[in-house]
């Protein structure tokens, strides 16, 4: 192991003192608990807002074990075992918690005093103690916030039946955008009479990650990135919008702090999710950057962390450096093919398959295209999960390989028609808010076969249509100069080199075309 950045040496205890935890935002969640436990139940509650998962824990139980008979001490825990934004992984810790409250729901109303806190309980009955599927009751708990917010409309009802809209959108078919724009609406308006609110500020960033609503979200972003500097996913989390904007530079400082407070927090047995999630959307900010040296550092870290701890074998982490790997081939164009298999991730047969047709190995890609293929009718048979993409991204990579391999073979009505449906697909998923999945942009792909067949005026508009998706990205910004300069328009493909020098002036990528037109003042 070359390095693991004190990975096992460097343990911290879960229970953070005061000093510690001053920098969390600031909240003030008025209770009926007792006074001595207020100061841990108020740190719980603004670590929860940055989905600091094991410090809130930590903070909860402290208040509990000062004032065991605290039902909002419990109604914090137990909302800190899942993700509300991603399928749910564990009912039972959360059911845990409130039934060390009470053994049912009437004891543990009981020991909420006040008939706001018995509404947060009731929330929480109804998110894990009910039955029903994980839809059912994400909206029946959106519902139960929503009674409590018709009620009561301070800052922390605010936020967290904003948050419970987030939860419930995913289910909620077309009613999903709207729902996400009322959230926003809602922690916007505790954000603007807060701005050190860590709720306020993280929700509206998750309300308006997408690329027409992200400018809505910048003021939130750039404050929340220095809200809570000890919790990983604060430090994460403006990323989102940093990438909704381009801004490669703050995508990759901003993953690479929320690296840092991860593990400066990590215990030998600890997930190491944030850790990992971080790692991914640093790699891809300065693949962006042609920053190739810092890219693959990311890699080797990932490497580093796999041998560190082998529960990571089965977190599923070596998928992630499979991920990590294929998208430095995909990003750097630096093609490379590896041996593949049915057991091989969509990532790595993507990468190996794009590589293999622009290497000239056809018998390669066709191998690439049957193994996705095989794994879009496994997926299909499989998908189940609520929230899940299913097997949309890798029905896409395989259009995607498809196309380029008929165009290979200078079938270009029908690699069009695998693009035109690849861009289909893509209009199913939910706007992009994150790096690309699956790794090549469909449009951008699309935009780029278009220039090779010579229909410039085409793929002008697809180029245009992928930077509406994914702004600032420099291979489409590239295409698109590359076409300005096909039609002739000399002012317009000057701009777009322009850009696209302005992003990698510091990187590895040869920009010898971009300095030649730009330097020629054609």
């Amino acid at each position: 192991m070359k390095k693991l950045f004190v990975l096992i040496c460097f343990m911290l205890s879960t229970s953070l003192n005061a000093a510690e935890m001053q920098n969390i935002g600031t909240i003030n969640f008025e209770n009926s608990g007792a006074q001595e436990a207020q100061e841990h139940f108020q740190r719980g509650v603004a670590i929860l807002h940055s989905f600091g998962w094991k410090q809130a824990i930590s903070e909860f139980r402290a208040a509990q074990r000062i004032d065991p008979d605290f039902a909002m001490a419990y109604w914090g825990e137990s909302l800190c075992y899942n993700h509300p934004l991603i399928p749910e992984q564990d009912r039972a810790s959360p059911t845990a918690a409130l039934e060390r409250l009470g053994k049912d729901l009437e004891e543990r109303l009981q020991k909420a005093p006040t008939d706001r806190e018995k509404g947060f309980v009731m929330a929480v009955e109804a998110l894990f103690i009910t039955k029903g599927s994980i839809a059912e009751r994400r909206i029946a708990y959106k519902n139960e916030m929503q009674r409590l917010y018709s009620r009561y409309q301070d800052d922390e009802v605010s936020t967290f039946y904003a948050l419970s809209l987030l939860s419930a959108a995913g289910a909620s078919g077309d009613e999903r955008m709207g729902m996400n724009v009322l959230a926003g609406s809602i922690a916007e308006r505790v954000f603007r009479d807060n701005q050190n609110h860590p709720g306020a500020a993280h929700f509206v960033i998750h309300s308006f990650d997408d690329p027409l609503h992200a400018p809505l979200a910048l003021d939130a972003a750039k404050k929340f990135a220095n809200i809570a500097p000890l919790v990983s996913h604060a430090r994460h989390m403006p990323s989102h919008i940093f990438i909704q904007h381009g801004m490669w530079k703050e995508v990759s400082t901003s993953n690479q702090s929320a690296f840092d407070a991860a593990n400066e927090l990590w215990e030998q047995g600890d997930s190491l999710g944030d850790m990992v999630h971080a790692l991914g959307w640093g790699q891809y900010g300065d693949l962006q950057r042609a920053d190739y040296k810092r890219a693959r550092l990311w890699i080797e870290r990932l490497n580093d962390i796999i041998d560190a701890d082998n529960s990571t074998v089965r977190g599923g982490f070596p998928a992630a450096l499979a991920t990590v790997k294929a998208r430095y081939i995909v990003e750097s164009e630096q093609w490379k093919t590896v041996e593949v298999s049915s057991q091989s991730s969509t990532s790595t047969l993507l990468a190996t398959g794009i590589s293999a047709i622009n290497m000239g190995k056809i018998k390669l890609a066709k191998k690439v295209e049957n193994l996705l293929s095989a794994k879009v009718k496994n997926l299909k048979k499989k998908e189940k999960r609520a929230y899940a993409r299913g097997p949309i991204p890798t029905e896409i990579a395989l259009k995607e390989i498809s196309a380029l391999l008929s165009f290979s073979k200078g079938k270009e009505s029908r690699a069009l028609k695998f693009l035109a449906e690849g861009v289909a697909l893509a209009a199913e998923l939910r706007p992009p808010n994150g790096t690309p999945n699956p790794l090549k942009p469909v449009h951008e792909l699309y935009a780029e076969v278009l220039f090779d067949m010579g229909r410039y005026e085409e793929s002008m508009e697809m180029f245009a249509s992928a930077l509406k998706r994914r702004p600032n990205r420099p291979r489409s910004l590239l295409g698109l100069a590359r076409v300005y300069v096909k039609l002739g328009n000399k002012a317009m493909a000057s701009n777009y080199y322009s850009r696209v020098s302005k992003i990698w002036q510091a990187g590895e990528e040869d920009l010898t075309e971009v300095n030649l037109y730009l330097g020629a003042g054609l």
